[in-house]
């Protein structure tokens, strides 16, 4: 039987352990979820809504277990992990909401002799596949509507986390949730592209990298289901020339820099006007030094390691190029001792005089390192803004809301906001375009893709 591990970056011991699902097992979760789906979709959804609930309750229950081991599975300070269970239930208690209301038949007008309307229906077996940068909140975004919508699940999560699908599982199962609607599998890379090939499965949902969803497209290709791809970004931020300087750094710093700059919608990516360019690099370069690099699981730790040494290397090596071309490193790496060449623990790093012929500036970092650029107005930040391959979020920070408005029309992003960055409101839908993938989570649009229309045409006699 292959083992899967997970080594902590905490400490790079072996964390937590798992068998890898063989093919009788898949089979087995398969074939119960396909089972279990004949009657869930049959379950009013206000039962579906009430299991929902008592499910979020018991996770929530559990915050600081579930902290605890979010910490030590993949570093995110134990003073910030208890937010990732308040988002999950921020996020599961929406849908919930919203549920009723998004799923219930749509009435046509009165047309003599006919009864017309249109129901939505599940499509089956959904298989989400999560990653680990946040892998509850990106979790419940597919779990939660996919169960209200009558789907039954398969969480393949991350091997970096697989505590996350098991604990989401702990929940249910206490919420007594009906056997086969929601199940879990720690799964190769193999079992789970031989998985989205199975005809049964009727709906794909992964989050991760381009490389990731080129996978699921290549596998789910000529099978005609609907898969959902939520593939990261290269985001960025404007600070015009009127804002409060000082919320602006704030906001966009910890846009740049929660969880080690390891979030999707994350700024990478920071355009300042040239006329409050050199105040805003001292204030942000100040509000670096605020940041206490350590151990995780020390209270006081404000930046924890990066995944995994790797990571840490691929960002390091985005740094040196762009400091050998031209850029100018402000923070001294020596001045952190955890943070050297082959460890996960990386020191926070700002870059001016960058361009977009670096790698910082175009490719995804996914670490705690950001370039800025000076602009002239607002058409340059938006030419450069929009000089991405990737498109997920955009921000814009103005004193000026019709002119940052205005901006947020014109920027290639699914998510465009004003004087914040870096949050989803589950009562929005949640999309990219370009090289941020497909499709649509949250909000009351999420749950058109996890549903198909039926529409129903009925002549009296």
């Amino acid at each position: 039987m292959a083992i899967q591990q997970t080594i902590s970056p905490v400490d790079g011991s072996v964390y937590v352990e798992r068998e890898l699902a063989d093919a009788a097992e898949v089979e087995k979760v398969v074939g119960r979820a396909v089972a279990a789906q004949r009657d869930w979709q049959q379950v009013p959804v206000g039962e579906r809504c009430r299991y929902c609930s008592t499910m979020v309750d018991a996770f929530v229950a559990r915050r600081d277990q579930l902290s605890k081991e979010l910490t030590w599975q993949m570093g995110r300070p134990i003073a910030q992990a208890g937010g990732e269970i308040g988002g999950f239930e921020e996020r599961a208690r929406a849908m919930i909401a919203l549920a009723d209301q998004a799923l219930a038949p749509l009435q046509l007008a009165d047309k003599p002799g006919f009864t017309r309307y249109i129901t939505r229906e599940p499509l089956g077996v959904s298989l989400i596949v999560a990653p680990w940068n946040f892998p509850f909140m990106t979790a419940v975004n597919a779990v939660v509507p996919a169960i209200l919508a009558g789907n039954t699940v398969i969480l393949k999560h991350s091997a970096q986390t697989p505590l996350c699908a098991e604990r989401i599982a702990d929940a249910f199962r206490e919420a007594e949730l009906p056997e086969g609607v929601f199940q879990y599998l720690h799964m190769s890379h193999e079992a789970t592209e031989a998985l989205i090939r199975d005809p049964r499965i009727d709906h794909v949902s992964f989050t991760g990298s381009v490389a990731g969803g080129e996978m699921v497209e290549r596998n789910a290709r000529g099978r005609f289901i609907a898969t959902a791809l939520e593939l990261g970004g290269k985001d960025p931020a404007y600070i015009r020339a009127d804002v409060d300087l000082d919320a602006a750094v704030d906001g966009v710093m910890d846009g740049a820099f929660f969880n080690s700059g390891q979030s999707c919608c994350g700024i990478e990516r920071i355009y300042v006007h040239k006329d409050i360019h050199d105040a805003f690099v001292e204030r942000a370069v100040a509000w670096l030094g605020q940041l206490k690099l350590g151990n995780p699981t020390d209270p006081i730790t404000t930046l924890g390691p990066v995944v995994k040494p790797a990571a840490a290397d691929f960002v390091r090596g985005q740094v040196e190029e762009a400091v050998a071309a031209g850029a100018r490193a402000w923070i001294d790496p020596g001045d952190y001792p955890l943070s050297a060449p082959g460890s996960a623990y990386l020191a926070p790093q700002l870059l001016t005089g960058v361009d977009h012929s670096m790698r910082v500036m175009h490719e995804e970092s996914f670490g705690p390192v950001v370039g800025i650029m000076p602009v002239v107005d607002d058409e340059q930040a938006l030419a450069l803004m929009n000089d991405s391959h990737f498109g997920l979020t955009a921000a814009v920070f103005t004193r000026d809301l019709k002119a940052g408005e205005a901006m947020a029309r014109r920027l290639q992003a699914g998510t465009v906001f004003t004087n914040r960055c870096d949050y989803l409101d589950p009562e929005l839908a949640w999309t990219g375009i370009k090289q941020s993938g497909r499709g649509c989570s949250l909000s009351r649009l999420g749950f058109d893709s996890l549903t198909r229309p039926k529409s129903f045409h009925l002549k009296h006699a």
